[in-house]
């Protein structure tokens, strides 16, 4: 497939992934008799999506949404935190190792807070 230009560019969390890779009917061409056919990427994919997404995809949006209220959050951060569900310090700072910042243990706490309101 041959991309002339991007329109648009978002983030998505795993659970909207896989809200967009469940396949509908009348969605795949090549069907079989009562079954559809999945090109391998996309079964892939889904199966991944499957797999790993732990909230659905109105909770994730949520969560992202309470989580960029705080400080020192950019919404990559938020997205990838939505997706690991981080549950102690040690995976909160994982999460931030790349940043030229440091977190308090007043902002870490925040984030599991936020993160355990939404599970």
């Amino acid at each position: 497939m041959i991309v002339k230009e991007i329109i648009s560019e978002s983030v998505l969390t795993l659970a909207e992934a896989k809200e967009m890779l469940t396949p509908s009917r009348g969605d795949v061409a090549g069907k079989k008799e009562g079954e559809e056919e999945m090109r391998y990427e996309r079964r892939k994919a889904y199966e991944h999506t499957t797999k790993f997404a732990k909230l659905g995809a109105e909770e994730s949006r949520t969560l992202i949404t309470a989580l960029l209220e705080l400080s020192k959050m950019k919404e990559e951060i938020a997205v990838r935190i939505a997706d690991l569900l981080p549950k102690s310090k040690d995976e909160v700072r994982a999460i931030y190792a790349k940043e030229r910042f440091t977190l308090t243990e007043g902002d870490i706490e925040e984030i599991l807070d936020c993160v355990a309101k939404h599970i």
